[in-house]
């Protein structure tokens, strides 16, 4: 891919077409947040009609680039990440990437994850002065205790730290995040926060006929969890708060969505839940537009995409006050929140809210407004923006101004 690697036009004396690389050991089809993430936000780009040159693993055997016009694809060497199964960790590739972008010099990086590869990109990046942007997607230190090896806590964090700092800029989803961020050394750190598809995640998705095929009637409550079964999930609040909502109303039921270490275990213990696997596109929208209730007690993430997923459902979400829940949640509202840690209240009110059904719709319709003012293409408006100013500084005294800003939430 030579001469097709980067082409470049200028839309505009204020808006500069940008050639951007973008460094990730995770991207789509993979399902996860991170890749879904960054999927979003390089769609949107390429709607810009920015170029994208997307540097990331090869997935399988048989992956192979797939270009387009305002897209190329490099594929690196990697190798499977422990605990994650079909992800695959970026080997180092330091040399092949100051090759690339001495040819093919992009007006900005960015870098998605802080592997191997990530770390040839930020090295690679900064012996050539290209403007580096970094996103903080995962609490890899927060992790560390549920994978035992939390002896090592302070030596990530340390890593993850000085590995940001070598960016112009690091990226977060909340303040919350920031603040913690800004408590370990971090420094220059900007909030984009995420949005949602709505279109695809709505209400009127709920499928009665799904419903059936749990063995549940139209009124009766179905608690939902989705997302990657696994221990930092938290995933033994998940199943104590359906053992309490169930005493409150015997109908209800728990249907689990995602995969993960911790499936057959879980499966094997409690035959009495529903585990549907990994579900995408319009059969995920299904599976959560068909619930009623969504437990998600995690508090690791640094967003959680599910959460605003399922607000955009009309589900009546119970989460820990951090993340997403911290910034579009208000309590008793558009949901119910339980302060981080406190499995006690966390219990209480999934308990409290299952027989009540009025509760659950009106928190429910609530979510779904609240869910519909988180655009995407706002996120990417700054998300673009940022690049925009970093591959074009101004002097000091000096603004975009005629860039586009968004607030991200």
């Amino acid at each position: 891919m030579d001469a097709a690697d980067f082409t470049c036009q200028t839309l505009s004396p204020q808006r500069p077409q940008l050639r951007i690389a973008v460094v990730t050991e995770t991207y789509p089809p993979e399902v996860n947040g991170v890749a879904m993430t960054l999927g979003r936000l390089v769609n949107g780009l390429q709607v810009r009609n920015h170029q994208i040159q997307l540097i990331r693993p090869r997935q399988h055997a048989d992956d192979v680039a797939q270009p387009t016009a305002t897209l190329t694809e490099h594929l690196q060497r990697g190798i499977p990440l422990p605990r994650y199964e079909g992800l695959k960790l970026g080997l180092p590739a330091k040399a092949a990437l100051t090759k690339l972008w001495t040819k093919h010099r992009p007006d900005v990086v960015q870098i998605a994850t802080e592997g191997p590869l990530g770390w040839s990109a930020l090295s690679a990046a900064n012996k050539l002065r290209l403007p580096v942007a970094s996103d903080f997607h995962t609490n890899f230190h927060s992790y560390s205790s549920h994978y035992g090896f939390g002896i090592l806590r302070r030596a990530i964090v340390a890593y993850l730290r000085k590995f940001h700092n070598k960016a112009a800029v690091t990226l977060v989803p909340t303040e919350g995040i920031r603040r913690e961020l800004k408590g370990y050394g971090y420094d220059n750190i900007e909030i984009i926060g995420r949005g949602v598809d709505t279109q695809l995640f709505h209400p009127a998705r709920r499928d009665l006929a799904l419903r059936a095929r749990w063995g549940v009637g139209d009124n009766d409550p179905v608690a939902l969890y989705v997302g990657r079964l696994a221990a930092e999930k938290n995933l033994a609040l998940v199943f104590r708060a359906f053992d309490a909502m169930r005493e409150a109303q015997p109908a209800t039921r728990l249907v689990l969505v995602g995969d993960g270490p911790e499936r057959a275990s879980w499966q094997a213990k409690r035959p009495d839940v529903i585990f549907c696997g990994t579900q995408i596109g319009d059969a995920l929208a299904a599976h959560y537009a068909s619930g009623d209730v969504f437990l998600f007690p995690s508090l690791t993430e640094t967003w959680g995409n599910v959460t605003i997923e399922a607000m955009a459902s009309g589900l009546a979400v119970i989460a820990y006050d951090c993340a997403a829940a911290e910034e579009v949640i208000r309590h008793g509202e558009n949901g119910l929140k339980a302060a981080p840690e406190d499995e006690t209240g966390f219990i209480q009110q999934a308990a409290t809210l299952v027989p009540d059904l009025a509760q659950q719709r009106r928190l429910g319709q609530a979510a779904a407004a609240r869910a519909a003012q988180l655009s995407w293409d706002a996120i990417i408006d700054s998300f673009e923006h940022v690049l925009l100013r970093l591959a074009h500084p101004l002097p000091a005294d000096e603004t975009h101004a005629d860039w586009p800003v968004a607030s991200p939430t």
